[in-house]
């Protein structure tokens, strides 16, 4: 049974409550982390069913949640406010702290394929996993190269690769040095053998102080 029902006032006042407090949403009142990169495509952080509507008004048809469906405030929140604004809500999450699998590669080259444009996509902070998502936009939709594609994992987003979460910057990097020189394009990389997660994650070295501030000051998700 999901834990919020917003049918009922009580219901939706703990899902708002939830909302606020307990997915930090008071920090992303004012501030969206919004960046528009292209025509047709903006990542941000989680936005409210209000910053929904904003969007909307922008033009955006589809949000792309990077998150996940989970049983969780924000969910429940983002889910309603689509369905009542008609935007098309995709839940295609994306790990944060470990290389890309390669069915999520995949399933992001085909959603910017197949997608009804203009899209936002969003993670929790906008920093870790949108930056990835963008990477795939950049790259997949855009035809940039990876060498210019991987410029979306910045701090500038608010993006620390100091910490666990750069292993997104270490995957792409490790592209870009040992394979990119030998001709191979990043989709057939990513396809072979030598594309291996759990290899590359247990290769990569998050630096101390950045894993202090990404997972005990900046508690990013």
């Amino acid at each position: 049974m999901a834990r919020y029902d917003l049918s009922t006032p009580a219901g939706r006042f703990k899902a708002r409550w939830d909302y606020v407090w307990k997915d930090h949403a008071f920090l992303r009142r004012w501030f969206m982390n919004g960046h528009w990169l292209g025509p047709d495509l903006v990542r941000t952080n989680q936005p409210s069913p209000r910053q929904l509507a904003y969007w909307k008004s922008k033009g955006i048809r589809t949000v792309i949640n990077l998150r996940g469906a989970r049983d969780e405030a924000y969910y429940a929140l983002e889910k309603e406010a689509c369905e009542r604004l008609g935007l098309t809500l995709i839940d295609a999450p994306l790990d944060s702290r470990d290389p890309p699998q390669k069915d999520r590669v995949h399933r992001a080259r085909e959603l910017f394929r197949t997608i009804e444009y203009p899209v936002l996509i969003h993670c929790k902070s906008g920093a870790d996993r949108a930056g990835m998502m963008a990477v795939f936009y950049r790259h997949f939709h855009l035809g940039e190269p990876i060498s210019e594609a991987i410029k979306q994992l910045d701090k500038r987003y608010l993006h620390h690769r100091e910490g666990l979460t750069g292993v997104l910057d270490f995957t792409l990097e490790k592209y870009l040095k040992e394979v990119e020189p030998t001709g191979v394009s990043f989709i057939d990389w990513i396809d072979s053998d030598a594309y291996d997660p759990r290899a590359i994650r247990a290769e990569f070295k998050a630096g101390w102080w950045g894993t202090i501030l990404t997972e005990k000051l900046l508690r990013r998700e």
